[in-house]
This record gives C-alpha cells, sequence and structure tokens, in this order.
C-alpha cells in the first residue's frame, strides 16, 4: 500500500532520466539557479557602485533578503500543504519576476534608489519562502522514495553547475552591461522557470477541507514533527549556525573584494566560478562520499569542511597578493562540503517525513535554518561599522567552524545509515 502522494510502483521509473515531470521541475530550476547566479554579484553591484551604499544598507539589504523565512515560514508550511504545490512554485517564479524586472525599469528611468532595491528584495524573500517550501516538497510528489537521493543528488548539481559558470558570466556581463540590466536576466530566467512548470502533470489533490486543522494547530505539527527527531535536530542547530555565520561573512565580502582589494567583478566572479567546482565535485561525489564514510558520517564531515572553508574566506585580507587564489580555495572547499552536507541531509529528511506534513516539516526547519540569516546580515552591518571588513569575517569564519559541533559530537558520526523511518514521539 502507497502512501497518498507518493508515486506507485507499477508505474515507477528505474531511473529519474525517464521521469518527465521531474526533468521539467530540474531544467526549470536549472535555468532559474543560472538566472540567479547572474544576480548574486549583480545586485551588491549595483548597491555599492551605484547607489554608494554603505556597510550597514549592505547588511541591512542582505537581511532584508531572508527576513520572510523568519516572518512567514511557519504559515507558509502549513499553507503549501493545503495547496497543490506546483502552483504555488508557478504563482512564485512569476512574482518574482516581475518584481526583479522593476529595477532595470525603474534604472532607465532613473529613479532607482536602495530602498526600491531594499523592498524588492524583501518581496523576492517572500516569493521565495514559499517557491522552496514546495520545491523541496514535490519531488517526493512525482519519484519513488528510492530515486529520491538521485534526484536530489542532480538537482543540486545542476545548481553547483550554475554556480561555476554564473559568478564569471556575471563578471564578465557587468564589464560589459550596467549592473541593473543583469538583474533583469534574472527576471527572465524565473519566466523560464515559470514556461517548464507549467509542462508538469501530476496527480497532486489539495487536502480536503475536512481534514484541514486551525492553522496554528497544524505549525505546531510540523514543529513537533521536527524537533521529536534528535537526530534532525541536530542537523538543524548545525544547519542553523553555518548560515547565521556564513552569512554574516558573505555579507561583508563584496565590501572586502570591490572596496578594499580593488579585485573587480570580473576577477571576483572568476575567482567564485573557479572555486564553486569544488560543489560541482561534492554534489557528483555526494552519494560516493556517504557509502565510504557513512551517511551519518558525511554530514558531521561535510560541515566541518564548510567551517574551513569560511574561515579560509579571512585570509585575502592578510596577503592581498594571493587573494584570488585563496578565495579560489575557500569557495571550493565551502561549496563541496555544502553540497555534500545538503543532499546528504535533505534526502534523509524527505525520507523519514510522511507526505502529510512534508511542507510543513521543510518550513519548520527553513524557519530556524533561513530565520538567523537576517540576523546575521543586521550583525554583519554592525560588526563590519564597528570592527571593520576583516575583523568582521575573521569573526564569521571562527563561528561557522564552531556551528559544526551539534552534529560532530553526536552519533552521526560513525553512523553508516541514516534512519529511513521517523523517530518515535
Amino acid at each position: 500500500m502507497t502512501e497518498p502522494g507518493r508515486t506507485t510502483g507499477a508505474a515507477e521509473p528505474a531511473t529519474v532520466w525517464r521521469n518527465a515531470p521531474f526533468l521539467r521541475l530540474w531544467s526549470g530550476e536549472s535555468a532559474s539557479a543560472v538566472g540567479s547566479e547572474l544576480a548574486v554579484l549583480a545586485i551588491p553591484t549595483l548597491a555599492v557602485t551605484v547607489l554608494a551604499a554603505s556597510t550597514f544598507e549592505i547588511g541591512v539589504l542582505t537581511a532584508l533578503e531572508t527576513v520572510a523565512f523568519l516572518v512567514i515560514g511557519l504559515p507558509a508550511g502549513a499553507w503549501v500543504d493545503r495547496m497543490r504545490k506546483r502552483r504555488v512554485m508557478l504563482a512564485a517564479d512569476l512574482t518574482r519576476a516581475l518584481l526583479l524586472a522593476t529595477i532595470p525599469v525603474a534604472w532607465l528611468l532613473g529613479a532607482l534608489t536602495i530602498w526600491q532595491l531594499m523592498v524588492v528584495a524583501a518581496l523576492v524573500g517572500a516569493a521565495t519562502v514559499f517557491f522552496d517550501v514546495a520545491y523541496q516538497s514535490y519531488p517526493p510528489m512525482i519519484l519513488p522514495s528510492a530515486l529520491l537521493g538521485d534526484a536530489n543528488g542532480k538537482l543540486e548539481a545542476s545548481q553547483q553547475v550554475a554556480r561555476v559558470g554564473g559568478p564569471a558570466a556575471s563578471g564578465a556581463l557587468l564589464a560589459a552591461l550596467r549592473p541593473a540590466f543583469v538583474v533583469g536576466i534574472d527576471a527572465l530566467s524565473y519566466l523560464a522557470s515559470f514556461v517548464a512548470l507549467l509542462g508538469i502533470r501530476d496527480d497532486e489533490q489539495p487536502r480536503p477541507e475536512h481534514e484541514r486543522l486551525p492553522l496554528v494547530t497544524e505549525i505546531r505539527e510540523g514543529l513537533a514533527f521536527v524537533f521529536h527527531q534528535p537526530l534532525l535536530v541536530r542537523v538543524v542547530l548545525c544547519t542553523a549556525g553555518l548560515n547565521l555565520f556564513s552569512g554574516i561573512g558573505g555579507t561583508v565580502l563584496p565590501l572586502l573584494v570591490l572596496r578594499d582589494l580593488h579585485l573587480g567583478t570580473l576577477v571576483w566572479g572568476v575567482a567564485t566560478s573557479v572555486g564553486a567546482v569544488g560543489g560541482l565535485l561534492g554534489a557528483l561525489a555526494a552519494s560516493r562520499v556517504a557509502r565510504r564514510v557513512g551517511e551519518g558520517t558525511a554530514i558531521p564531515v561535510a560541515a566541518v569542511a564548510v567551517g574551513v572553508g569560511a574561515l579560509l574566506l579571512a585570509t585575502p585580507g592578510l596577503v592581498p597578493t594571493l587573494a584570488v587564489p585563496l578565495l579560489v580555495l575557500a569557495e571550493f572547499l565551502t561549496s563541496a562540503g555544502v553540497l555534500v552536507y545538503n543532499i546528504t541531509q535533505v534526502t534523509y529528511r524527505q525520507r523519514i517525513c510522511p507526505p502529510r506534513l512534508l511542507g510543513r516539516m521543510n518550513a519548520s526547519i527553513r524557519f530556524v535554518v533561513w530565520g538567523v540569516v537576517p540576523i546575521g546580515g543586521i550583525a554583519a552591518g554592525l560588526l563590519g561599522t564597528w570592527l571593520g571588513v576583516e575583523a568582521t569575517i575573521w569573526v564569521a569564519g571562527v563561528g561557522a567552524l564552531l556551528a559544526a559541533l551539534p552534529v560532530l559530537l553526536s552519533p552521526l558520526l560513525g553512523m553508516r545509515e541514516l534512519p529511513a523511518e521517523p523517530a518515535a514521539a
């Protein structure tokens, strides 16, 4: 007997390559990932070089990009569990495309301000909350459980390919085009994702009205599931710490690279792209690493790698002549660790979660692990103003390394196989 929302055994393809809905999901997400990577450098470049934003304003801008996870993250999970997830993703893609398109329009009219960037960042972040919760809950709707690990690996690999080529392409585009136009390309990428998702057909049905509980009760149910899983709680705490401190370092990194080291967007983009090859290798090798060292062990090992990479980001300021290779090394190690970590832990939580709780489970986790990011953005702005950019990156690196402790000092270390069923409440 199959669980509601999962594909049935009779029609299950032996590989994700033969699953048409997954291929459309993958192609659409790959398109938007490319556009987003182009904008990764474009938006801070626009803020720093065109609008002359201060260190604190950069911190606020970064915070607003993810503050929605803290504000609406929990109810979004309950709402997504009540709706068709594909329709949620379609609405989110269209919303993000329209919002980002206002930036090049405003620039052409000479009306662009840092305040508009902040508003757009906040609203795009809100749409991303809904998209991400639906997106991480959708693969179990169209794939059998046995293919989830492979599917997550492919999704992460395509995103990492975008990270490899995106920053370099962004740097080149920024050298030839205005930053606002590069943001416009990101808007077009969300339209491409929208078109790809339109072609998917699934049999998911919204939960009947009579099965719905009050919103607060459903939110509590999602939180209770997460916090009754001892191993998952360790992963959530580690991820939150990594996101908090990596966010602090990442917020002020554009100021170090563009303002203090004067490397320029093209050099920064190429260095980031070359370093991001580590993430591509991590995505391709995640399942092999899990088999070699054990599924559980792969999580703390990868978390330590991410922390070491974050610490290395502080070293270019010490040796400016080696700034580029040090940036590449830091990005390589961080990207490789993040991809092995994410593929392993996301597959684990999709595996143990009942389909009816997927949205709330993902939202509960993202509420914690992404809710700390805007706090990190504000902290980066304040620390950067008080201590300076380089000192702030050192603080972030040490914090990211310490964030691995919840999984490093846990039963995960040495565990060959992660559980396939949830722990008893």
